[in-house]
């Protein structure tokens, strides 16, 4: 299925788009995937929609077979990228999970503004923008998944949610689809 519809009350959440993170080696080239991403920045705060720039501090503490604790984080490691030329109107979040909504205000943020949807994209399809699609379901917003504007590190892992996981959380789309519906959503205004 593809993106049919934009709430009204759309948000648009990016998932660490950070130096660290942007460090590891991707099944696609990060620099589309920020690029994609500063483009529906940009469309989202065009048209006067909430910006979530979204980044990770650390891990849950909790006992795993595979961890990706790192400690300390090298300088710089959590800066987002300043290429998604973040304004002052963006919403923050910083998390210490996978998922944006874990331990954070995001929701309350999204509440108190009427979100009835979100937008998400960013790093790793997998693991962060996974995550914080699943709890955005769980939480009762629609969502639309920016497909060509995140990756992975292994493209089964990236696959696996595109087609498997993704298609039953909500919708999913290209980002120059997702503009259009916001362009022609302000048309019809």
């Amino acid at each position: 299925m593809t993106v049919t519809t934009l709430d009204p009350k759309t948000a648009l959440i990016l998932i660490d788009l950070q130096k660290g993170i942007l460090s590891y080696p991707t099944v696609h080239p990060t620099e589309e995937v920020v690029k994609r991403s500063r483009a529906l920045a940009e469309a989202f705060r065009r048209h006067n929609l909430p910006v979530v720039l979204v980044n990770v501090a650390g891990v849950s503490p909790v006992r795993t077979e595979q961890s990706f604790k790192q400690d300390p984080l090298p300088e710089g490691w959590t800066e987002l990228t300043p290429e998604l030329n973040g304004q002052p109107s963006d919403y923050r979040v910083t998390k210490y999970t996978w998922g944006a909504f874990t331990h954070t205000d995001l929701e309350a943020y999204l509440r108190k503004y009427g979100i009835t949807q979100v937008v998400i994209a960013g790093v790793a399809t997998s693991f962060g923008v996974e995550s914080t699609a699943r709890s955005a379901y769980e939480l009762g917003f629609n969502i639309t998944l920016a497909i060509d504007a995140m990756t992975d590190m292994t493209l089964e892992a990236h696959n696996n949610s595109l087609t498997r996981i993704f298609p039953r959380l909500g919708e999913t789309g290209q980002t120059t689809e997702i503009i259009a519906l916001l362009d022609k959503r302000l048309k019809q205004a």
